[in-house]
């Protein structure tokens, strides 16, 4: 039966409010600690990476895994919507039409480099989830396509910007990354019986509920230990690993059979991510003021 939701609520429940922060703010962030300033790259960016780039990224997914996730009882809410078949069509054009104007603004406003970190950045985004290429069926390459996603508009903030390629730069960036790549794998746990059920493979699926959430927490710790390798105050940023380790650690020993369970940790991690976040910000403000670094920066 056809929905009857308005349009502008399917586009909003598809898009995952709740994840616009996760890539808006690695963007703006990179683009202004690169040396960008408040102007129009940063707006278009900003504005681009906080609904139309999660609208496409997660739109592309409800639609295409909605066999599965019919199956999967976290489904329908902020974990992600169940959309009506009726409501495909709307939500692929949209993601599209949303996308277009920001994708051709930024490719006029930014450097040929910059476009090709945003063509990057926008193929993660389809290969994850569209028929023919679900790199998200592909067991540890969808760790590394869905870290892709929230990793690579940060590095796009970075060339925009025109910022120079240093050490701390790329330390940061690993460190960011080996993050996503855990938050997936923690994240695909708690779906390995759905999964399985609907003939779906991840790297959950692959290496088990308990093994998965182990390689979560070492890539976790990985993580935190290469912060450690920034200069003061950049190096407190590895603390912020801590939260995530202490979240999966009860969950180590997990049976597949009892990988739902997981989802308890899942809805606190989301809430963390804001916490987190908030803290991440106050060290980036410090960093950027030069606070213990000479006045170096981060970058």
């Amino acid at each position: 039966m056809p929905s009857r939701r308005p349009l502008a609520v399917r586009l909003l429940v598809a898009s995952r409010p709740l994840s616009w922060v996760n890539t808006a703010y690695p963007f703006a962030a990179a683009y202004l600690l690169g040396g960008g300033g408040v102007d129009a790259a940063l707006l278009v960016g900003a504005a681009f990476f906080l609904v139309p780039y999660n609208l496409a990224m997660y739109g592309i997914n409800d639609v295409f895994d909605h066999a599965s996730d019919i199956l999967n009882p976290r489904k329908g809410g902020v974990e992600g919507a169940l959309l009506d078949p009726s409501e495909h069509r709307s939500v692929l054009l949209w993601a599209v039409l949303s996308c277009a104007p920001f994708v051709v603004a930024l490719v006029v406003l930014g450097s040929p480099a910059a476009t090709a970190v945003l063509a990057v950045s926008l193929f993660a985004v389809v290969a994850y989830s569209a028929p023919r290429l679900r790199f998200k069926e592909i067991p540890v390459l969808d760790s590394v396509t869905s870290s892709t996603h929230f990793v690579s508009p940060a590095v796009y903030g970075l060339v925009l910007a025109g910022a120079p390629w240093t050490a701390s730069a790329t330390v940061t960036l690993a460190a960011f990354f080996l993050w996503g790549a855990a938050s997936h794998a923690f994240g695909a746990v708690q779906d390995v019986v759905p999964d399985r059920e609907g003939g779906l493979r991840s790297i959950a699926t692959a290496f088990g509920a308990r093994g998965t959430v182990r390689l979560a927490i070492a890539l976790w710790a990985l993580a935190g230990a290469l912060l450690l390798l920034l200069p003061f105050p950049g190096l407190l940023a590895a603390l912020l690993a801590i939260p995530y380790v202490v979240l999966a650690w009860p969950y180590r020993a997990v049976s597949d059979a009892a990988s739902g369970t997981a989802n308890r940790a899942w809805r606190r991690f989301l809430a963390v991510n804001y916490a987190v976040g908030f803290v991440a910000t106050m060290i980036l403000i410090a960093v950027a003021s030069g606070v213990g670094a000479g006045g170096r920066g981060i970058l």
